[in-house]
């Protein structure tokens, strides 16, 4: 399976600049160890194909653990894509162990909160928009050099509302939504001029306890960190499967 990502990855790259993500299997996302060996495993593979570690992220579930491993990771140069991000003592540790890059899913938080509440959002009022502008603007008052990036959009509203974000990952049916719009999209979200009420420094990396009762209280990033993680296991092993399958 790993091969096989990695090939997916490897025909990526021949047609695009930058980067691609590679996951780390989701069983791991409780496993520092483990994660940076599959981490390793990943990397050495890319380099087997001749691909360079600068153009690959690692993709890590935001768990305590998941951050750990990402810390050490970036220490050796392998750059890191925390993802099921959705509180913001998770944006927050992240930053302090210096990854290079977070992916905040917009839109399963709002799922949450339509389903918790029965109640509908307007796209400024929309509760992974306010996620994403919060954590943002934290970064940015702070100075902490890891990307936000916007992800798992339900509408375009979510999108021209974080407009000015570090990166957005935009499915193509929204894209060609955008692309047939001719109402103007304003920047939102500025790097030099972080908006809203300046935000205390807080630390949540090296304490562990402190970090898994923000996640705790926060009930809406508990139950979408471990839902996702069940989800992206389910998937990895119907890849498994498959592949089983055709040998």
């Amino acid at each position: 399976m790993d091969r096989l990502l990695v090939g997916f990855g490897q025909e990526l790259l021949k047609i695009i600049p930058g980067r691609v993500s590679t996951e780390v299997d989701a069983k791991f996302s409780f496993d520092k160890a483990g994660t940076i060996a599959k981490a390793h495993q990943l990397i050495d593979l890319y380099k087997s194909l001749g691909v360079d570690k600068e153009r690959v992220l690692i993709k890590i579930a935001s768990t305590y653990e998941g951050i750990q491993a990402a810390k050490d990771l970036e220490k050796e140069g392998i750059h890191c894509n925390l993802t099921l991000l959705f509180g913001f003592g998770q944006a927050v540790a992240c930053a302090e162990a210096g990854v290079t890059l977070i992916s905040p899913f917009v839109g399963r938080i709002l799922d949450w909160y339509k389903k918790s509440t029965g109640e509908e959002y307007t796209a400024q009022t929309d509760p992974g928009v306010q996620s994403v502008k919060k954590i943002f603007d934290y970064y940015k008052q702070h100075g902490y050099k890891t990307i936000v990036m916007g992800a798992s959009f339900r509408n375009v509203g979510e999108i021209t509302e974080l407009a000015g974000c570090d990166y957005l990952t935009i499915a193509p049916k929204l894209l060609e939504e955008l692309k047939n719009s001719s109402e103007p999209v304003p920047k939102k979200l500025d790097a030099s001029k972080p908006s809203g009420e300046k935000m205390e420094k807080v630390s949540y990396l090296d304490d562990e306890s402190k970090f898994r009762w923000a996640l705790f209280e926060d009930n809406m990033a508990f139950d979408k960190l471990h839902e996702g993680i069940r989800g992206f296991a389910k998937d990895g092993q119907a890849l498994k499967d498959m592949i089983k399958g055709k040998f």
